[in-house]
């Protein structure tokens, strides 16, 4: 195994730009002095977990949930999954069949429901969960937030938001002033809303089109030249929020998601990283209900029974090789599983043919890790690939329990890459994959 290139000691935190309010002269001085500190130390590994806000309202799972479980003291980041773009290209939060605004910022919470223990009052400015994420992040100061704009339901608009320099610069300014200024819509005569009412929530923004130049959702807007306008997008982000950075004073992350899939990765352009703080790799998904036969979906190499099969680390290497910096490449790992049924027992269940697979469970044939953990049936870990799962009777899952964390967590310190990423927190209620990320970094 060949190692990856080690990034420079020097390298700036990541998620921690200088102020560009700091003159030149200022910078200098602090350069100086501050040298010496800067090269005998490393940068705290990035931890990073995705909160997927529709399962507040789906499963209860909320912000004071994951207070509970422990969670935040091990997180340097929540990134908050998804903001909505509007058939115009505007950030916006839509009230569709979720009513994401009642949630987001009017519902309001008991005292038992609450991170601070007490009772929101129907005239407070904020209420919902942004102000829950608001109580979490002053109980712990250190804890960046970042609102995730897409994903799979709602990069639909994306390509027409980044279409030209003015749509992308009216989509930029949109973003910004609805999640980092917090200028949130007014409803009809409730009191939450109004500029201002969100400031502070969030101190990052994350792009995760999926994905550029297509084979994302098929009701996507695509244009060909998506991959190139996507690095103009980005590049339009970090102008606006420098700017943003020299009125308030204060530093704002910049982030993109990345596919693992060698299809996907091609469509990305190496400029892109000269914008972000940091990239996340989503090292997951590479085999699922579509996939004939068993076959592990997060391994860290592939395995013995299946040499040509993707893994995390060649995901990681193609970004390498495209021109990020290992220490802007921060490891997604799943804390869900997939799974398959009607599965020969032949090599204890890889890579078999199988008749189907398995029956929808939390979305779809997925397993949350929690669920998992409890399943009867043999287990096997594959230290050689990074691999693990359970085969009970003739039902076959493959996920990451701690001690693949563990593996990966060596990778990750091994080849200097920026830290790891979980997807999403919900599926990990007692916070023990989080634990884990963070003991195998430190």
């Amino acid at each position: 195994m060949n190692a990856l290139p080690t990034p420079p000691e020097s390298r700036s935190p990541l998620g921690r730009r200088p102020l560009l309010a700091l003159g030149a002269a200022a910078t200098a001085v602090l350069l100086l002095v501050g040298a010496a500190v800067v090269l005998s130390s490393r940068h705290e590994p990035e931890r990073i977990g995705y909160f997927a806000d529709w399962n507040v309202a789906n499963r209860g799972y909320t912000v004071n949930e994951l207070r509970r479980s422990g969670a935040p003291a091990d997180l340097t980041r929540i990134m908050w999954a998804f903001g909505g773009i509007d058939d115009d290209g505007l950030c916006h939060i839509p009230e569709g069949r979720h009513d994401q605004p009642w949630e987001l910022y009017q519902r309001r919470y008991t005292a038992d429901e609450s991170v601070n223990g007490r009772a929101d009052e129907y005239e407070q400015e904020l209420a919902g969960g942004l102000n829950q994420l608001r109580q979490l992040r002053a109980e712990y100061p250190d804890l960046g937030a970042s609102l995730s704009l897409g994903g799979w339901n709602w990069s639909v608009n994306f390509s027409t938001a980044a279409r030209t320099q003015e749509s992308r610069a009216a989509f930029v300014a949109s973003c910004l002033d609805l999640w980092l200024r917090g200028d949130l819509p007014v409803r009809g005569d409730e009191p939450q809303g109004g500029a201002g009412a969100g400031a502070g929530v969030f101190d990052g923004i994350d792009l995760d089109w999926e994905w550029p130049g297509g084979d994302g959702n098929p009701d996507n807007v695509v244009h060909a030249d998506d991959p190139a306008n996507f690095t103009l997008l980005a590049a339009e982000f970090r102008r606006q929020m420098d700017a943003l950075s020299r009125e308030t004073g204060q530093d704002y992350v910049l982030s993109v998601s990345l596919p693992g899939g060698p299809d996907h990765a091609e469509a990305y352009e190496p400029e892109v990283f000269d914008h972000v703080d940091f990239a996340t790799v989503q090292g997951y998904d590479f085999s699922g209900p579509w996939s004939t036969h068993t076959a592990h979906h997060s391994n860290l190499y592939a395995p013995d029974f299946d040499p040509r099969a993707n893994s995390v680390d060649q995901a990681v290497r193609r970004y390498l090789d495209l021109g990020a910096d290992p220490g802007q490449l921060v490891m997604g790992v799943p804390a869900f599983g997939r799974g398959w049924q009607g599965v020969p027992a032949g090599d204890d269940g890889r890579g078999q043919r199988a008749e189907r697979a398995a029956d929808d469970d939390y979305d779809g044939p997925t397993r949350p890790f929690d669920q998992l953990e409890e399943m009867d049936g043999r287990r096997f870990l594959d230290e050689e690939s990074g691999a693990y799962w359970v085969y009970d009777g003739d039902e076959w899952w493959t996920y990451d329990n701690t001690e693949v964390v563990e593996l990966k967590g060596d990778y990750v310190r091994e080849h200097g890459l920026a830290g790891m990423m979980v997807w999403n927190l919900d599926m990990d209620p007692d916070g023990a994959l989080v634990r884990a990320m963070r003991e195998s970094l430190d």
